[in-house]
């Protein structure tokens, strides 16, 4: 292996998006492998993708994902350098990654989990609760807008995107009286200041594969596999293959609100696991515990009896 290491002159290349957040995410991993094999941040060269969906969204800036074309229009370009060679690693927020890979790629190396929980933003409240009658709740997030709406069905739910700082300064404009930000996000940014509050998973639960960061490779790039090895969390793993594995068999993309948090204590696992309707309308949702080991067959269990109660259907776009 020693080798095959990265060097200045011939450096392993990071693929990422090119928003803050993404870029920071791709340095944690810079870090990490440089921190596992010794190596200067020299032997790292971090490439910043344009995607096809950061386009649209700079252009459509109120229009939801689900019509923008969804989280693929994210990863595709980034994807297509990897496939072709241009980069060596992808890094992505698995909350947002599709459960299948294009052919030739894998994804399984993560690194450890951040904070899981969503983070509650206003300039003027402590938490939804607190709120008046109508009031203006911002997110582009189905499973956040359904989420709220079930508990708050007094609450107005309006489109609302960007980074960080764009959307402090619409709720500053009074665009919305609050939104909310994933907890992981902002710590990472070091910004975990703006959060109000972190919501507890008993009032929001949080995206499947919230706060993990996922790590691409080619199929086959040994040397490459070995790397990523030596940094891949065993435990954030085996939540994130009893999550995904629950989103699989729901067939969950970003156009269906569906949540779930897997925890490990020792050698068990528990899962919570919720879908809803678009509206708000209908909560259904599910608790369970299996060995570590059964973590997947656990979640597509869970997912497989979620479906079952709640028909044909139910996942059907109204707004």
């Amino acid at each position: 292996m020693t080798n095959d290491l990265p060097t200045p002159d011939r450096p392993l290349r990071i693929g990422t998006r090119g928003s803050p957040l993404a870029l920071a995410q791709a340095h944690e991993t810079r870090d990490r492998l440089a921190a596992a094999f010794g190596l200067e941040a020299r032997a790292f060269e971090i490439v910043a993708i344009r995607t096809t969906g950061d386009d649209r969204a700079l252009i459509a800036t109120d229009t939801p994902l689900k019509v923008l074309g969804g989280k693929g229009l994210f990863t595709r370009e980034i994807e297509e350098a990897l496939l072709s060679g241009g980069i060596d690693i992808a890094v992505h927020s698995m909350k947002d990654m599709p459960t299948l890979q294009p052919a030739g790629l894998v994804l399984d190396t993560c690194l450890p989990r951040e904070d899981a929980r969503d983070a509650f933003v206003s300039p003027v409240a402590d938490g939804l609760a607190t709120l008046p009658e109508g009031a203006k709740v911002g997110t582009s997030s189905l499973r956040r807008r359904a989420q709220v709406l079930a508990a708050f069905p007094q609450l107005r739910v309006v489109e609302f995107r960007g980074n960080v700082q764009t959307r402090l300064r619409k709720l500053d404009e009074g665009v919305a009286a609050c939104t909310f930000l994933a907890m992981a996000g902002l710590n990472r940014l070091g910004r975990a200041e703006v959060a109000r509050r972190a919501m507890a998973p008993d009032e929001m639960l949080p995206a499947v594969a919230q706060g993990v960061i996922g790590i691409e490779r080619r199929e086959g790039d040994s040397r490459v596999a070995d790397m990523l090895a030596a940094i891949h969390d065993v435990g954030t793993g085996l939540q994130l293959a009893a999550e995904r594995a629950f989103l699989a068999t729901l067939d969950g993309s970003c156009e269906t609100p569906i949540a779930g948090l897997a925890e490990l204590d020792g050698g068990t696992l528990r899962l919570r696991g919720e879908i809803l309707r678009p509206d708000g309308s209908e909560r259904l949702s599910d608790d369970a515990s299996a060995p570590v080991e059964d973590g997947a067959e656990l979640g597509a269990e869970m997912a497989r009896r979620l479906l079952e109660r709640a028909g044909p259907g139910f996942f059907d776009w109204r707004g």
